[in-house]
């Protein structure tokens, strides 16, 4: 005789599911049907956890309290940009914050975060309304203190120093504040969740609470967030895909020069960068960097080249430098400051075999001006020429650029925007440009009375139209 279902906890046997322990990564959900010590997705070590064995039923459907609209009865105003009071922030926001958008800005200590969104926080409480500054690392009159140094300071800008989740969510209920800033998000504990602040489940949890509290309210929310010895953002990698906005404040610590560099960006371009000095009064915008990328020298020097990289819509003129000794070691030194090293050592290698420029028994050391540092492959061409006139001790003509990606097999390959970095080199007085050969110039006329325009099709032939494949002596 057969039994009726059986009840568990409101439930039947048949609705619950029995499946196999699992376990899953915390950093990036990677799931394995045994335990292992490190994640085969992110190798992550000990990020993996035991995942319950039971499921619970599936979920049946629910009336939505708002139907689904078509998106273009959406009204658009609902998320008008506000700027943020500094313009080299709102360029690298995509033009200022959005209502609820949530920004993580990363970077190491002593960089300026916390100086920045305080000058940040008093321009929008100035301009905007109500804003709550958070500091879970310094006391309110630590705060006080840079504010009057750095005079960012305004009588709509609310300071509370907690590391308490709840207490946090009870000060943005209590002052209603327009703009909410976190600094840092590594500080704050909630007390429902085990672990100490920073750790994986708490990062998660705060910034889980903060970004549900940034769009139930409306409120755009800035979270500090720390690195890692390796320059990683710390903490558990979902809190990149949470949050809206991600950018890396960056910049040598034994020079004033800052730049913020957006890597993520749901409301605008990704690639951005934005430019401050941070001195004894705090930050300042610089709006044209080109000049501080580069060195005046009272007369031509060897082993000195110029470019125009191209940092998201914004060209830079940079000056990449480059020095040259005979190596007393069986394996010769390869330094590269602000030049990545891989590239350094792939454009040595075309050198030797494409330009018959000798490299082999030289220790090389590279570097660029003003602590940039350079992404753009565009580059390639500029540090070729560097690295060639430092070799043949010849210096390069006087206000000449390069700009050109290398590949391996020597030939100069085309680079975006061309038109916008001949643009920026004209206005800083450059007169005679290599670049790669096939380019569209019909749009560049207006720089032809103004700038001498090289199209060289390979390496060899850019050395030797500036005269740096031969030595003062002879052949080299």
């Amino acid at each position: 005789m057969s039994e009726g279902p059986v009840t568990v906890s409101g439930m039947t046997k048949t609705a619950i599911k029995a499946t196999k322990s699992s376990y899953r990564c915390s950093e990036c959900g990677w799931t394995s049907v045994r335990w292992v010590g490190r994640c085969g997705q992110c190798q992550q070590w000990g990020s993996i956890e035991d995942v319950a064995g039971v499921q619970q039923p599936s979920v049946g459907s629910v009336i939505p309290l708002t139907r689904a609209v078509p998106i273009t009865e959406v009204d658009p105003s609902l998320t008008t940009r506000c700027s943020s009071g500094v313009g080299e922030l709102d360029r690298v926001l995509g033009g200022g914050l959005v209502p609820g958008a949530v920004v993580l800005l990363a970077g190491e200590p002593g960089v300026g975060k916390s100086t920045l969104l305080l000058e940040v926080a008093a321009r929008w409480a100035a301009t905007q309304g109500t804003t709550l500054y958070v500091s879970g690392e310094e006391s309110a009159g630590q705060v006080r203190m840079r504010a009057l140094r750095t005079g960012a300071d305004s009588e709509n800008l609310y300071l509370a120093a907690e590391t308490d989740l709840s207490v946090v969510l009870g000060h943005i209920d209590q002052v209603e504040p327009t703009l909410v800033v976190v600094d840092s998000v590594q500080t704050i504990a909630s007390p429902s969740v085990e672990g100490t602040p920073g750790g994986v489940a708490q990062v998660k949890e705060v910034a889980s609470s903060l970004i549900r509290v940034a769009k139930q309210q409306g409120i755009p929310v800035i979270l500090v967030g720390h690195v890692t010895k390796d320059g990683a953002i710390a903490g558990p990698r979902t809190l990149e895909h949470l949050v809206d906005v991600v950018v890396s404040f960056e910049g040598d610590r034994h020079s004033g020069f800052r730049m913020v560099r957006a890597t993520k960006n749901r409301f605008g371009p990704a690639d951005e960068i934005g430019c401050f000095e941070l001195n004894d009064k705090g930050i300042e915008e610089v709006p044209d960097p080109s000049g501080v990328f580069t060195s005046s020298h009272a007369e031509s020097v060897s082993g000195t080249a110029v470019t125009v990289c191209l940092e998201g819509r914004r060209p830079l003129v940079t000056e990449v430098q480059a020095l040259v000794v005979p190596t007393s070691l069986q394996t010769p030194r390869r330094v590269s400051n602000g030049v990545d090293f891989a590239r350094l050592a792939m454009v040595l290698a075309v050198l030797q075999r494409r330009a018959a420029v000798k490299c082999h028994l030289l220790d090389v050391y590279a570097s660029t001006v003003g602590g940039a540092r350079i992404t753009d492959p565009g580059a390639d061409l500029a540090l070729a020429c560097a690295l060639a006139s430092a070799i043949q001790d010849r210096p390069l003509p006087e206000h000449t650029i390069a700009i050109g990606e290398i590949g391996l097999a020597g030939e100069i390959r085309r680079v975006p925007d061309v038109d916008r970095r001949l643009a920026e080199a004209a206005r800083l007085g450059v007169t005679t440009a290599v670049i790669p050969q096939g380019l569209d110039l019909g749009r560049s006329a207006r720089f032809s009375a103004h700038l001498s325009i090289i199209e060289a099709p390979s390496v060899a032939y850019a050395l030797s139209v500036l005269d740096l494949r031969k030595k003062k002596g002879g052949d080299s």
